[in-house]
């Protein structure tokens, strides 16, 4: 079986996979009322444990790239027989990463205690942290829908070959 329907086969699943979890996350039991103006969702640990099982796949699957790809380029430029600079693409990606955790951490200075219903508070500085990892989230996002989109056009490879 080819890698690529291997891949396209495996994407699918993962699709139907989320997009069930998140049909059941909102149809049941979504609209279970809990004190004054409060919401419960009855499936919240599906979604929770749905995250946790994408992210270790998601892990143990670039690890077993890495070693696959040491292993299958012994030595050898993968850039020349590709046409893809791998080198460059690691180095912008770790660079992104952290431009888009400094961007988030300066959105995130200035925050304030945040103390729920029950009293419970989370200090300021955890705060300045869940914003500094949402908004990093959302900048990683929107560029791998972009690295996706020139992916699919084939520019990369297209120049790469000439």
């Amino acid at each position: 079986m080819k890698i690529e329907k291997i891949s396209s086969r495996v994407l699918l699943a993962c699709v139907i996979l989320i997009i069930v979890c998140f049909g059941a996350f909102l149809t049941i039991g979504y609209d279970n009322p809990v004190g004054d103006n409060k919401n419960d969702p009855m499936l919240t640990n599906v979604i929770l444990w749905l995250m946790y099982a994408l992210v270790a796949i998601t892990a143990g699957l670039v690890i077993w790239s890495v070693i696959r790809g040491a292993q299958n380029s012994k030595g050898n430029d993968p850039a020349a027989s590709t046409g893809v600079p791998g080198g460059k693409i690691v180095m912008c990606t770790m660079c992104l990463l952290i431009i888009s955790l400094v961007v988030g951490w300066v959105c995130g200075l200035g925050e304030t205690d945040f103390t729920t219903s029950d009293g419970t508070v989370t200090p300021a500085y955890m705060v300045q942290f869940t914003d500094m990892f949402c908004i990093s989230m959302g900048i990683l996002f929107v560029a791998a829908a972009l690295a996706v989109a020139v992916s699919m056009t084939g520019i990369v490879t297209k120049s790469a070959s000439k």
